[in-house]
């Protein structure tokens, strides 16, 4: 049998059980935003390293409104979401050159949310062959590069007048 370490996943199942307030409503109030993998702050919405990702680069945008009612978010904060959706494209355009991405919201446990009272739109940059046999057979994924790098690269990328993979497309929310 092969072992593979992943000493960050045992931080993720004794916190899970925990956790007494809303994961996405204290981060933005913790104010640290480095710590809590907030790359990007608009005015309804942030921008947010997923802390378990499936792909480097995995973020979410997340409304500051604790609401899991898609339906009835009101238009201004859907407006922000996409607008921060593409903006996040373009930035994990210039830094990773992915060969496609992922776009969605799981909403209800029974879609996959993992935080389900909460909603998050996820955009994951993808690359052919980025799933392997550890994913498939041993329900594990191998993660090239460390958050705080991530951050940064994405943080860099994310600044007002940085280069962007095609230009114009940054606009401030």
């Amino acid at each position: 049998m092969d072992y593979v370490w992943t000493p960050w996943r045992y931080r993720y199942i004794v916190e899970a059980g925990k956790s007494t307030g809303c994961v996405f409503c204290d981060a933005p109030a913790a104010g640290r935003d480095e710590e809590t993998l907030i790359v990007w702050r608009g005015k309804k919405t942030y921008i947010i390293l997923n802390r378990f990702p499936y792909t480097a680069g995995h973020v979410m945008i997340v409304p500051y409104e604790h609401t899991a009612d898609f339906a009835h978010l009101d238009i201004d904060t859907t407006a922000e979401v996409m607008h921060l959706a593409q903006r996040v494209q373009e930035a994990l355009e210039t830094v990773y050159h992915p060969e496609g991405y992922n776009l969605g919201m799981n909403l209800g446990r029974a879609a996959g949310a993992g935080i389900a009272e909460h909603l998050h739109l996820h955009l994951l940059p993808r690359w052919t062959g980025d799933t392997n046999f550890m994913t498939t057979v041993s329900e594990t994924r191998l993660e090239p590069e460390e958050l705080s790098t991530t951050y940064a690269k994405l943080r860099a990328a994310l600044e007002p007048g940085a280069p962007m993979a095609s230009p114009g497309a940054l606009v401030e929310p």
